[in-house]
């Protein structure tokens, strides 16, 4: 029985995120349309639009770290690791960028929490590749990573506007983290 109702929540989780991608104010009404369902059963799963939001904040982080278990972290050439990394995460921008806009995911102290565990593997990197001299050790590794994260979330929603093509999300993310937006 759990698992029917674990499969019925994450299709519903599903339909939210591609409507809110698409409306970001659609009301649970509009996500239990979307949805196929009456909103009598949608309350069954979700009580209210900030539980809906949480729910899939902690998904967000469940599927970016599905994605970052899934690249390496090779000693020898640490600095590709952010690269690959970044490369992973622009296909799951989608499901993941329109929740920036959302206040309610800032006040959940759980919700920050796992998000703070998310980025401590990207932060050693970073502090890896400050030791290594391959980053520049007169900024913060902390400064570094909010830059990095702020840039995904800024391209998944370029992408999502359709202003920047997603195959070349990437590697403009990377120009723009080690080379700045200075003239040659």
């Amino acid at each position: 029985m759990k698992n029917a109702k674990e499969a019925r929540l994450h299709a519903i989780l599903d339909a939210a995120t591609e409507l809110l991608v698409e409306k970001p104010t659609a009301s649970l009404t509009d996500i239990a349309n979307y949805a196929g369902i009456g909103i009598a059963t949608l309350h069954r799963y979700i009580e209210n639009r900030e539980q809906l939001m949480l729910q899939l904040g902690f998904r967000a982080v469940q599927v970016v770290s599905e994605t970052m278990n899934e690249i390496p972290v090779d000693e020898e050439k640490l600095e590709s690791y952010i690269p690959r990394l970044v490369e992973a995460l622009i296909p799951l921008g989608d499901k993941i960028y329109f929740l920036a806009h959302e206040c309610s995911v800032n006040y959940s102290s759980e919700l920050l929490a796992a998000e703070d565990q998310l980025k401590e593997p990207i932060r050693q990197t970073i502090i890896q590749l400050q030791k290594q001299g391959y980053l520049r050790q007169d900024m913060t590794s902390e400064w570094m990573l909010n830059v990095l994260y702020s840039l995904l979330f800024t391209m998944w929603q370029q992408v999502q506007e359709g202003n920047i093509a997603k195959n070349s999300a990437a590697l403009l993310i990377m120009e723009t983290v080690f080379n700045g937006i200075k003239a040659k």
